[in-house]
C-alpha cells in the first residue's frame, strides 16, 4: 500500500512488473513518450506513421531488454489496473557503447542504424556525467493518459527512490529530462541538477538523486 500526504493508506500499490504486464506497460509508455522531444528528434523523419512504428519498436525492445536483464520495472496499480510505471537500469548490465549485440540488432531492425547509434550515444553521455559507475539511470517514467493530473507521477518517483535507497550497491540515480515540469517534479523529490546537456538537437537537464546511506 501507499500512504497519502496525510499518512492514510491508499488502495494503490507499487510492485515489480510481471511478464504479463509488459504489453500494458509498453502501451502506457508509448502514449506518454509520443510527443517527447528527444524521441521526436531521434525517430521522426517526416512521416508520422513511420515515426509511431519506430517509437513502438524502440519502447518494446528496451522494455523487453530491461525485463530480461532483471532491471527494476515498477508498476503503480489501482487494484489490478496499472496506472503508471517507472523503469530503472543499473550499470550492472552493459549500457551505452557496451550494449549487447542482440539489443543493437533488435533496435536496429526497429528504428534504424542512426537512431540506434543515437540511443547509445545518449546513454554514453549520461554515464560520463554521473558521479560514479555505481549509479542507476531512470530510463522511463509514465502515467496512463486517463490518470494524468492525480499525483501519480510523484508516487512513481517516490517508489523509484525507495527502491534506490534499498540497493546497497548504488550511490544514487540519474535522470535526463528536457521538460521543465519534470525538472520541478524530480527536484521536489530530492533530485539536484548535475549538468545541462545537449543530446542530439535537444537541450535538457541531468538530475541526480543521492541514495540515503551513500557517501
Amino acid at each position: 500500500m501507499i500512504k497519502d500526504e496525510n499518512g492514510s493508506l491508499e488502495t494503490y500499490r507499487a510492485v515489480y512488473l510481471t511478464a504479463e504486464d509488459l504489453r500494458v506497460a509498453a502501451s502506457i509508455l508509448y502514449n506518454a513518450y509520443h510527443d517527447d522531444p528527444f524521441f521526436v528528434d531521434l525517430l521522426h523523419t517526416g512521416d508520422m506513421a513511420i515515426y509511431e512504428q519506430k517509437l513502438r519498436g524502440a519502447i518494446r525492445e528496451e522494455l523487453n531488454e530491461l525485463w530480461q536483464q532483471e532491471q527494476a520495472l515498477i508498476g503503480l496499480f489501482d487494484s489490478d489496473r496499472m496506472v503508471g510505471l517507472v523503469c530503472i537500469v543499473t550499470q550492472q548490465v552493459p549500457l551505452g557503447g557496451a550494449r549487447y549485440w542482440h539489443w543493437r540488432l533488435k533496435m536496429l531492425l526497429s528504428t534504424g542504424w542512426q537512431s540506434t547509434q543515437s540511443l547509445i550515444k545518449k546513454e554514453t553521455c549520461l554515464l560520463e556525467h554521473l558521479p560514479s559507475p555505481r549509479c542507476g539511470v531512470l530510463q522511463f517514467i509514465a502515467v496512463s493518459p486517463c490518470e494524468q493530473g492525480k499525483g501519480f507521477g510523484g508516487k512513481l518517483v517516490e517508489a523509484a527512490l525507495s527502491w534506490c535507497d534499498e540497493q546497497p550497491e548504488l550511490d544514487g540515480m540519474g535522470v535526463f529530462t528536457c521538460a521543465q515540469r519534470d525538472v520541478q517534479l524530480f527536484s521536489q523529490h530530492g533530485f539536484s541538477v548535475l549538468e545541462r546537456l545537449s543530446i542530439g538537437n535537444i537541450d535538457g537537464e541531468l538530475l541526480f538523486y543521492r541514495a540515503h546511506g551513500s557517501d
